[in-house]
């Protein structure tokens, strides 16, 4: 009998760690994904959605994206919205993708997708036990957040922060 579209196998989940060149551990299996929506005010400034980890999670507490684990033969921009949804109940109404961001660890990677809403929607309540809050937050005051140390890292490079 043939899948459901969407569906996965649990043999085709990402969900598991996996131990990258250096030695450490990271989550997902075939990698993983975020997305960073970005809103430009019609003033100039731009704003980013971002998430709160919950003190589940490591290095809970700390802010960063929507984002997990990809499944087997999922296309990062392809696991980084379904997480965005899983994470945050909604898809992000995405315009047009800016910037992807690939942190490689030695046979293991992080896709960050940044892309552009046409609005700030509303976060609403995260469905998902991984996130604490979630919020728009204007680009001079993201540097203000105890964020992520990687998220931390891909601002920097997105010359963002």
């Amino acid at each position: 009998m043939p899948l459901a579209s969407g569906m996965v196998l649990f043999d085709d989940s990402g969900d598991g760690f996996i131990t990258v060149a250096d030695g450490s551990q990271r989550w997902g299996r075939f990698g993983a994904a975020g997305v960073l929506a970005r809103h430009r005010h019609r003033d100039g400034q731009s704003w980013y959605f971002v998430a709160r980890r919950s003190r589940h999670c490591h290095q809970g507490g700390t802010w960063a994206i929507p984002g997990g684990a990809l499944h087997r033969g999922e296309e990062p921009l392809q696991g980084a919205l379904r997480e965005f949804e899983e994470e945050i109940g909604l898809a992000p109404p995405v315009v047009r993708v800016e910037a992807v961001v690939e942190d490689d660890h030695g046979g293991w990677s992080y896709w960050t997708h940044v892309v552009e809403v046409a609005e700030r929607f509303d976060a609403g309540l995260p469905v998902s036990w991984e996130t604490a809050e979630a919020r728009w937050v204007p680009a001079a005051q993201l540097g203000d957040l105890e964020l992520f140390g990687a998220f931390r890292s891909t601002l920097q490079r997105l010359q963002i922060l």
